[in-house]
Formats: C-alpha cells, structure tokens, sequence
C-alpha cells in the first residue's frame, strides 16, 4: 500500500487482512501493510475504537483474529474493478465453463452485483473468448492454501509428489505464465529449488520455523533456479556474443555468461529430448553441446531428422 495512504485506508486493510487471515501476528500484521509493528498495533487499535472486536492471543501460534459473530460491511465494487475481475479469471480460461470451481465462483460473484455492473461483468463473460494456455497447469486449490499458510507463518513443511518427497523452507509461491510453483530451500540438497505445485499431492508442517533471505525477490529467484537441480546436466556454447543470443534463452534453460566473443548456457533438465527439440531447435543462433551425453544424443536425433527430411529419407 502508497505510503500516502491514509490511516483509515489501512485500518480497512487490517480488516480485510484479519478476515481473511485469522491469526495474523503484528510484524506479519506490518509487512503486509507495508509499515512498523508499532504503526500496525495502531490500525487493530482503530478497528476496536470503532467497535471491531478484535481478539488477540499470545504465544507461538497466537496473533490477532475477528471476534466471533463480527458482521463485516459487503463487498461492493466498482464497475472498473468487476470488470478488471472478470477479465482476470478469463485470463485463466476457467470462467466460460459454470461447471468449473472458478467459474461457478464468478457466477456468484456477478449475481451480487448491482444490476448496471452485473448486466456488463455478464456481458463480457458471455461475449469473451478465452484459449486456454495449453501449458497451465491448475494446482489443487487445497494445496496451494496450504503452502501460503505455511509461507507466512514460516512454518517447515514436508513435501510430497509421485516421485519425490522434501522437507523444505517454503519462501514464496509464484504464478508464471500459468503455472504455479513453489520456491524454497530444500535440506536434503541444502540448495535452492523450485517445484511445481499442481504436481504436489500433500504438505505436512513441521514443528520447525525459519526465516527466508532479507532481500528475497520471489521471481527472479525463481527465473535464475528454473533450470538448476535436474538430473542431466547441460552445458551449451553459442557461437555468438550474449546480447545476440539472450533474447532466445528462457530461463529454465540455465544461466547464460559471455565468454569472449561467443556465450556459454550451463543448466539442467530432466527431458533432454524436450530441450533439444523445443527449447535449442528454437534458436537461430549456431551452437555446440559442450557437455551433458543426454542432451548430445537428443540434439543428434533432432538433427538426423531434419537431415532425413530435407534428403528425402523421411516417412511420408
């Protein structure tokens, strides 16, 4: 929140804060806010000035929570905001289908609205096409919730997918490009990684705390370990200064350094023949696989079917 908010701007806040998250202790209470533990204390003390009940527990698991039988004021947007919502969750390609979890929620929610606003959050629904991002992945609702909470509580969890099993530090939940993932510190590596969230199954807390990196930036944390911690190795030399080659290099392909006049990718995968075919076929820039006999072999294969296409060796 603009420091140029006013204080009964962020005792709303507080409120909302509280309602959705029971519990909230006064320095999680000022980071969310964006001010001093001190100043936080302040805004629960407005809330209860003007007849909030809001309780607060000591202790470990204590913090602030609305009393119970509180009556909190409805929610009322303005066309600008129901609008901006509904085009959110089309962005997401699950609001055409009523059926679906987001989209029954969004029926909700524009049936609440007043008729004028309604009558155009229904519209642009009804008349709005949405593709699908055919490389999102949903995770499960549950899942997520419980990987925030365990995020801001800075509880240690106990991760667990088909393939693997972790006790992590979560840092930090974030939505790229459709897909969720999860960064944290895992202590069987004792090293960054990042893990998809719709391929985790359950999470189980611990009674262990931490406390994340002071200068954490979530996203470009995430973009620099996207392409660390897998099973083959990789290592690519591009045949070209880094500022040409950059713009073609995602970065789960690995971290990209100049290296005199030409550049050097170095990472990891574990489908060597997906970053082969799709990621290292997608760069019009020559390279040479320098290391990793996986990804050479997958590179090969890409190679001799091109080569058959063009001789005319390939199946029709």
């Amino acid at each position: 929140m603009p420091n140029g908010s006013s204080p009964t701007a962020r005792a709303l806040r507080t409120l909302e804060i509280l309602q959705a998250r029971p519990g909230t202790t006064a320095d999680q209470l000022a980071a969310l806010l964006g001010v001093t533990e001190r100043a936080a204390r302040r805004y629960v003390g407005i809330l209860r000035e003007a007849g909030v009940p809001v309780e607060s527990t000591r202790g470990p698991y204590g913090g602030y929570r609305l009393g119970r039988g509180t009556r909190l004021p409805p929610v009322v947007f303005t066309e600008e905001q129901a609008l901006s919502l509904v085009m959110a969750v089309l962005d997401g390609g699950a609001a055409i289908d009523a059926e679906d979890v987001a989209g029954s929620a969004l029926s909700k929610v524009i049936r609440a609205l007043p008729e004028g606003i309604g009558r155009q959050a229904a519209a642009l629904r009804a008349y709005a096409s949405a593709a699908p991002d055919p490389r999102a992945a949903r995770p499960d609702p549950a899942i997520a919730s419980a990987l925030v909470g365990a995020i801001a509580e800075r509880c240690r969890v106990v991760v667990t997918s088909r393939t693997f099993e972790a006790e992590v530090d979560p840092w930090a939940v974030v939505v790229r490009y459709g897909r969720w993932y999860l960064l944290c510190h895992s202590h069987a590596a004792d090293a960054i990684r990042t893990y998809r969230v719709d391929r985790i199954h359950a999470v189980r807390r611990t009674a262990h705390r931490f406390t994340p990196p002071p200068d954490l930036d979530p996203v470009a944390s995430l973009e620099e370990n996207l392409g660390s911690g897998w099973k083959y190795p990789t290592r690519v030399v591009f045949h070209a200064p880094l500022e040409r080659v950059a713009p073609f290099i995602r970065p789960p392909m690995g971290r990209l350094e100049a290296d005199g006049d030409r550049c050097v990718l170095t990472g990891s995968t574990r489908n060597p023949a997906m970053y082969a075919q799709e990621w290292l076929a997608a760069v019009p820039i020559d390279f040479t696989v320098d290391e990793g006999p996986e990804l050479h072999a997958a590179v090969a294969e890409v190679a001799a079917r091109f080569t058959a296409a063009i001789r005319g060796g390939g199946r029709c």
